[in-house]
């Protein structure tokens, strides 16, 4: 009897904590109350950088490979270029200069090795093997440079214009042809993202077809901004420079317009000279004025040693519209009365600057035939300039 009932008790007491378990599964959870937001730091700038610096892979530029030379140091132009191999954006190999005088000038200002210096362009060449040699000399001198380059497979860029005179262009073009190197032209103005701009916006026909083209390049005059006297030997004498202003500055207009023309060659050019200042410049013009005529636009060529300030824009009068660059930058666009200024968009590269588009043209040479820099576009450069050098000469309009 006793062990039926301890049996009874056991099993009652089982069954209630099974109902007491069910309870507790069944009946929802009381409300949770969410934690209290935490309190928000704000780290301090220099531990927020240093975060970053130990986060982000640093990634290094891969060292130029293509093996420049340089001939000459006798153009203020030459400081770009040192300033890039300064930088470790060009790879230069060798630089060619008779004058020693200027080897210790640009190797103390650039920490140049004494390694890199000759004084001959052919053993710099031979010696060092470059693929590009970068003419930075009297425009008179370029033809030697390509004399020397050409026949060992080199090619040339030259500070602008091509020449001194259209027989050495020529000269120049067809030893290029001969040997199939490239010689190209530099033109500071290249390198306008203002101009590229402006040249997008005709190749849309936003203004319509060109009618008008001015294009102004000049400043005060080299000697009064400081140009170096060796550059001064040069640039105002008519033989190693081939003209004053004319040559200097006129060859920036010339060359905007065939490139905005498409490589059309000009049916006439008019020009006239002044020498306003023959106290300074005693053998050269110091402003000319270019008139260019195409079968169906005209283009103004204004250059000058004789501005109050420096300048270099272009303006183009479509059927339909009008640009002006006003500068390296700046853009403004009129069409129907509505008139729209804005900062023009950076260049990409190779399309950006001499050292990488050089490497871009020697790599890729078929697609560099038609550019401002281009050695075609560049004869009709050296056409247009000889040109207006009769025109000022003979005091007539030179058909071309």
């Amino acid at each position: 009897m006793k062990t039926k009932l301890k049996l009874l008790l056991t099993t009652t007491t089982l069954f209630l904590s099974s109902i007491t378990i069910t309870s507790a599964q069944t009946t929802p959870p009381p409300p949770v109350t969410a934690p209290a937001p935490a309190t928000s730091i704000t780290l301090p700038a220099d531990s927020v950088n240093k975060a970053k610096k130990d986060t982000v892979p640093v990634v290094h530029k891969p060292a130029p490979t293509l093996k420049v030379g340089i001939m000459g140091l006798n153009h203020d132009h030459i400081h770009l270029i040192l300033s890039e191999y300064r930088k470790g954006n060009v790879n230069i190999v060798g630089i060619a200069e008779p004058d020693k005088k200027l080897w210790e000038k640009f190797g103390k200002a650039y920490n140049l090795p004494d390694s890199l210096f000759f004084d001959d362009l052919k053993k710099m060449c031979t010696t060092r093997k470059p693929a590009i040699v970068l003419g930075y000399n009297a425009v008179g001198k370029h033809v030697d440079i390509v004399e020397t380059c050409a026949p060992l497979g080199i090619s040339v860029m030259v500070e602008k214009p091509l020449a001194a005179t259209l027989e050495q262009a020529k000269r120049m073009e067809f030893l290029a042809l001969k040997y199939y190197v490239k010689v190209l032209t530099n033109y500071e103005t290249t390198w306008y993202p203002s101009f590229q701009d402006a040249y997008n916006t005709v190749k849309l026909d936003s203004v319509g077809m060109i009618r008008k083209m001015v294009v102004h390049d000049g400043h005060q005059g080299p000697r009064e901004i400081g140009c170096s006297e060796d550059f001064l030997s040069w640039l105002t004498d008519p033989v190693l420079n081939g003209a004053g202003a004319l040559n200097d500055f006129g060859c920036y207009g010339a060359d905007l317009m065939t490139w905005l023309m498409k490589g059309q060659r000009p049916i006439a050019v008019t020009a006239i000279a002044r020498h306003y200042k023959p106290n300074v410049y005693p053998k050269v013009e110091d402003d000319a004025t270019v008139l260019v005529e195409y079968a169906n636009a005209t283009g103004q060529i204004e250059a000058s040693w004789n501005w109050p300030f420096s300048i270099k824009d272009m303006e183009i009068f479509g059927a339909k519209g009008y640009i002006h660059a006003f500068d390296k930058d700046s853009v403004e666009i009129k069409v129907n009365n509505h008139v729209r200024g804005y900062k023009a968009a950076p260049l990409v590269s190779p399309a950006d600057a001499p050292v990488a588009y050089f490497t871009a043209a020697l790599q890729n040479p078929l697609k560099h035939p038609d550019d401002r820099s281009s050695l075609k576009y560049n004869m009709i450069v050296m056409q247009i300039l000889d040109a207006a050098k009769r025109s000022i000469k003979e005091g007539r309009r030179i058909v071309l």
